[in-house]
């Protein structure tokens, strides 16, 4: 009998920076270790965790809209509002979506619903969020877009993965456990949440994935600065192009990223 290949499902959020390019490379480092948990604490579209499909898995980030919504996935969401490419359409959502968030309702099902539809709707994917934590990423201009009505599919794929809304440093890590991380770049812009993601973030995270006795595997832009941290902190460091699929100005250069890895 002919064995079936694994389906890998696809992402199910437009997301600045996503490592689906990245995957045939981590997929050769994580083979070694499929043993353990994954842990990654900035999961953004969840393209490694799809496509890696461990066992179990610790996945956080942040962002409480993007946790919120993979958690409400992971009960079987169905998309129950009616998704359109209209721009009058998006700016009453995205209203509406602000406006649970001021009164405390973003971790409903209607508020999930809310940030996939703008997520696939805004401007080149991007999913922004001010000093006040409401959205402000204006709408996109698609011609067509299409929208998922559930996600019924990934449920038995999210079944036996944990999702936490939390600072990385807040994990609660077990000593052989597996750690991708990918945070913001280093970049001027950082503000994908309330709060950022500054230098001296950079610094702690270097800090606290040096100390984890297992494996860890880092991807982020290939700043000087951010070469000479992990260099000085003992991390194999190997440099990739990255295409840039998310730019405003429509630069589709590929980026230099660094993977830096310890205890591989």
């Amino acid at each position: 009998m002919a064995v079936q290949p694994v389906v890998t499902p696809k992402p199910m959020l437009k997301w600045a920076g996503g490592k689906r390019w990245l995957v045939p490379r981590l997929t050769a480092v994580w083979n070694q270790h499929a043993h353990r948990r994954l842990v990654e604490p900035f999961v953004g579209g969840m393209a490694v965790s799809l496509s890696l499909q461990p066992q179990d898995a610790l996945l956080s980030d942040n962002n409480p809209h993007l946790i919120n919504f993979y958690t409400w996935v992971q009960r079987g969401l169905t998309v129950e509002i009616d998704p359109r490419n209209d721009s009058q359409y998006y700016y009453a959502c995205r209203a509406r979506f602000n406006a649970l968030i001021l009164a405390g309702g973003h971790q409903t099902a209607e508020a999930a619903q809310l940030f996939y539809y703008l997520n696939r709707t805004t401007y080149n994917g991007l999913t922004r969020f001010n000093s006040k934590g409401t959205f402000n990423a204006p709408f996109g201009q698609y011609r067509t877009i299409h929208y998922a009505t559930d996600f019924l599919d990934y449920v038995p794929v999210l079944a036996n993965w944990t999702f936490q809304q939390a600072d990385f440093a807040e994990l609660q890590l077990e000593a052989g456990d597996f750690i991708y991380a990918d945070p913001p770049y280093d970049v001027e812009f950082t503000m994908y949440s309330a709060g950022g993601f500054a230098w001296h973030d950079q610094e702690r995270l270097v800090e606290w994935l040096a100390r984890h006795p297992g494996p860890v595997v880092l991807s982020n832009q290939a700043t000087a600065r951010i070469l000479a941290l992990y260099e000085a902190a003992g991390f194999t460091i190997e440099l990739l192009d990255a295409p840039r699929r998310i730019a405003c100005n429509g630069d589709r250069t590929p980026a230099r990223e660094v993977l830096a890895s310890r205890n591989i």
